[in-house]
């Protein structure tokens, strides 16, 4: 049972080890790569708890009692 716990965690690690960061190399990739982090940014930015909880209500909004 030990050895095959064993097994698949030198597995798990050699598995990990052997992959690719995932970066791009041409420029079409890093260009959309650029979009997504801007936008993830943004978003964080955007729904950020202080952002959500002091938002104005734009006046078709129910009041929150």
């Amino acid at each position: 049972m030990f050895g095959l716990l064993a097994t698949v965690v030198v597995f798990l690690i050699v598995t990990l080890l052997r992959r690719r960061t995932g970066r791009t190399e041409n420029v079409d990739g890093l260009l959309i790569e650029q979009q997504r982090r801007i936008r993830a940014r943004n978003d964080r930015t955007s729904y950020s708890s202080a952002a959500v909880h002091h938002s104005q209500l734009n006046g078709t909004d129910p009041p929150r009692h």
